[in-house]
């Protein structure tokens, strides 16, 4: 039997034996690590309007990142706390202090030393926005000397253009959902985020647009913080569930998310 064929066959049943795991009861250990008071604290990313916002008439936070805390308090038997952050740098120090036991973070190598991820469960993608009488046209523009780019401060864009841009300089601001107003306040040359919150931007501040195509894609995944394993492996046995069940497509659907794409399976 050809080895290539072997080794697919072999992943196949990995994954089937990781979703009936998954489907079954949890683990005690992945319970106790996930929820280690009786209860799952998940952190919600209110920086990004992919996963999370708040509910113009409630308050409450909604969106796919709520909705798989909930799901995954439910299969662990558990209550939640959805713990809201302004912004990714924020959800990444509470996890790495210890406050929350799951978060919604893009995978970075930078944050890997403090978070288990599990595969990703959406795909977004980073664009650049300038002024409309700006010369810049294209992404390979942005990098030279003299032009200044705002990023919202520890963002997945803000790590990855941290070890990409060699001649431009990046301009930190505390929160992702400034980042255009303070593009715009300092004069800067381009604001760099996720798509969709810089489309949203252009359409609610005249005079802008964003540069044909990405700079990057954001790989969104769960995460835990280092040393849960038996909590990560559950994790990553949930996230591969909730997309193959269409969990996510249904999810990014009913909150009206255009320009996120499920993640493919894990490989």
């Amino acid at each position: 039997m050809p080895v290539l064929f072997l080794s697919r066959l072999a992943a196949v049943l990995g994954l089937a034996l990781t979703l009936g795991a998954c489907a079954s009861r949890p683990p005690a250990a992945a319970v106790a690590e996930l929820a280690p008071g009786g209860t799952l604290r998940a952190a919600i990313n209110l920086g990004n309007p992919i996963l999370a916002s708040k509910d113009s008439a409630t308050g409450e936070p909604r969106g796919v990142s709520v909705d798989l805390s909930n799901e995954l308090a439910r299969r662990l038997g558990v209550k939640v706390q959805l713990i809201t952050f302004p912004s990714a740098g924020q959800t990444v120090d509470a996890v790495r202090n210890g406050l929350v036991d799951v978060a919604y973070v893009a995978i970075d190598p930078a944050r890997a030393v403090d978070i288990s991820y599990s595969a990703p469960y959406v795909v977004i993608e980073g664009a650049y926005l300038v002024r409309n009488e700006s010369p810049i046209r294209r992404n390979e523009e942005v990098d030279r000397p003299g032009i200044r780019v705002a990023v919202g401060a520890g963002s997945a864009y803000d790590l990855f253009l941290k070890r990409e841009i060699k001649a431009a300089t990046l301009v930190r601001i505390p929160t992702s959902p400034a980042v255009v107003d303070q593009f715009l306040a300092q004069k800067l040359e381009v604001a760099a985020g996720v798509k969709q919150q810089l489309e949203a931007d252009a359409k609610r501040l005249p005079g802008l647009r964003l540069l044909d195509g990405r700079f990057m894609v954001i790989n969104q995944a769960m995460g835990t913080p280092r040393g849960r394993e038996a909590g990560a492996q559950y994790l990553r046995g949930f996230v591969e569930e909730m997309k193959a069940s269409g969990f996510v497509a249904e999810a990014l659907a009913r909150h009206k998310i255009e320009g996120a794409a499920v993640a493919p399976a894990e490989q």
